[in-house]
Formats: C-alpha cells, structure tokens, sequence
C-alpha cells in the first residue's frame, strides 16, 4: 500500500485521523488539530484542517469536521434522546451562524434503500416554513427562520445528477445555506447508530462506498453548505480487517510474555510482518471481492428512523433567529 494516499474507506474524519496516525506511526498530524470534550455521554470531537498537509494527509478538504457520539440511538430513553438533539443542535448553530437567516435541507439518498434513506426521511420530519412566511406571515412569529427542503432522489432513478438538481435549486429559492443530510460509511460497526458527523465542506455523496459524484460545497453552490451525516454502512472487508486487527493486538500480547522470558519466536514475527497495515486490506480485499459487499445491521430500519428524528429535530430546534 502506498503511504502517501491511503483508501481510507470511510467518511468519518476522526477515524481518518487514527488510520493515518497508526499507518504512518505518528502521534500527531501536521494541520490538524483534535479537540474533544465528553459530557452527559455524549463525546463532540472537533476536527479542523488548517493546511495543505492535513487536507492531503486525510483526503479531506481544509474546514471544520464535528463528531457526535452516543450510546446506541435504539437504547436512549427519552431525556438521553432530548440531550442528545441538544448537542446536535448546538453544534449545527455553531455551523450555521446568525447571519444566515434562511436554510434549504437537501435529504441525499434513495427513499427505497433503508441504509441510504436517512435524508429524504430528515426531510419528512422538518418543520418547513418558507411557504408560511411567503402567504401567510401574519400567521407566523416574527423570529422564525425561513426553511426549504427538497429529496432529490438519485441519479439511478431521476437520470439526472443529483448536484445539478440542487444547484438549479438553489439559483431559484435563494437559500442563505444549505444543510446536506447523508448516510455515511465508517470503518467499525461500532459507529453504526451511534455517530453524527457535521461538517462546513459539504459533502461528495457516495466518496465512502467508491461511488463518487459530483461534490456539493460552497465551490458548486456558491454559498455555504453544511453537511451532516450518519454512519449507516461498513465494508466488508473493513470488518474483517478490524477482526484481524483486534486478533493480531491480543496475540501480541500473548508474544510479548514469551518475549519477556527471552524466547525468541521468529515464525511469529514473520507472520505478524506479512500482515502488518500496509498490505492487509489490499489482501482480504481481493480475497473478499469486497467492492461488491457492503454491510449493514439488521436493525438499521430502527436506526435510520430514529436518527432521523434527532436530525430533524435538531434542525427544528434552530428555526427561530
């Protein structure tokens, strides 16, 4: 594998900071600066790039990138659920700022597929009120935000790039900001249900599950996009990986008390060689076919559900200037 440009196989910043670190044995990345505080169980780690190293470091743009973490979306109780969309929301009025007045929610993904249909069901739940304001505003209060939203389904079923559609869109409505709502991959299943990423670059729909398409930024758009997504898919051979990884760390272990005892095991380290970061994935990946497998869980109906309602939520909760 060539160090200098990993395939991370993920969407997530955080988890492109510990491959990268762990690939290239480093404790630090130049032009990136971590951040992360950790109250009420909720983890925000905030990502931000600050150079050309760290954007090529990451294979991210320069910008800011937020994390939320949680207990499993399926598990919270109501007031664990209400703390949680108070996080998200915080965090997206850090994005959004005052001076945007008016946003337009895109939902990315395809109703029909349970994995990818966490945008257009975000959509479903949104409080829309720019027809309000537009016909009625004696009806609505004098601070409300104006919001749009629009699903732009996918290109396999409009035949029509889903980036071309928005920015038509846009041009018309005259948004202040946009806010793209996505599924996302990681690279654990432990993030699945449990995280939310935010971020001020927008977002190539399809980067993580090697489907790009054409971006949705600031640069395309010609105003500001946020992005928000949630890991909803890993792949398989990522899985495997990760297995493999847990294995080779505990069978380490289990060396380093023979080594402590001055027995010298050769054969092991040879193996341990063979299966070291650089080439494993490659080889579990050819051995996997793994482009054509991407996994999801069996409870991903509940989760896109409820992350939906949080996300919505959480965008309600900032419709008043």
């Amino acid at each position: 594998m060539n160090k200098s440009y990993l395939n991370f196989r993920t969407d997530m910043a955080d988890e492109r900071i510990d491959i990268y670190k762990r690939v290239h044995n480093l404790s630090e990345i130049d032009g990136v600066i971590v951040k992360s505080t950790d109250i009420d169980n909720v983890k925000v780690t905030t990502v931000d790039i600050t150079n050309e190293n760290g954007e090529k470091a990451l294979s991210k743009k320069m910008g800011t990138y937020i994390t939320i973490e949680s207990l499993n979306i399926e598990y919270l109780s109501e007031d664990e659920k209400q703390i949680l969309i108070s996080k998200v929301a915080e965090q997206i009025k850090l994005l959004v700022k005052d001076d945007h007045k008016s946003i337009m929610v895109v939902g990315l993904g395809n109703m029909y597929v349970t994995p990818d249909a966490l945008g257009p069901k975000v959509v479903k739940y949104l409080d829309i009120t720019r027809h309000l304001l537009k016909f009625a505003k004696e009806y609505v209060d004098i601070n409300t935000r104006e919001v749009s939203a629009i699903s732009p389904g996918v290109l396999g079923t409009t035949g029509i790039e889903t980036s071309e559609i928005i920015e038509s869109v846009t041009k018309k409505v005259k948004p202040d900001i946009v806010i793209v709502i996505d599924s996302l991959a990681s690279q654990s299943v432990h993030r699945v249900g449990k995280s939310i990423q935010l971020s001020n670059m927008g977002i190539v729909p399809g980067a993580g599950v090697k489907n790009k398409r054409v971006g949705i930024n600031q640069d395309t758009l010609k105003i500001p996009v946020i992005a928000i997504g949630v890991p909803t898919v890993v792949d398989m051979a990522t899985i495997t990986n990760e297995a493999i990884d847990k294995l080779l760390e505990n069978s380490k272990k289990e060396i380093d008390k023979f080594n402590n005892e001055n027995i010298n095991d050769k054969h092991s380290n040879s193996i341990f060689s063979l299966l070291n970061e650089d080439n494993r994935y490659s080889m579990i990946a050819n051995t996997l076919d793994a482009e054509n497998y991407i996994v999801t869980p069996k409870e991903i109906d509940e989760i896109i559900d409820k992350m939906s309602e949080v996300l919505a939520s959480s965008i309600n909760s900032i419709s008043r200037i």
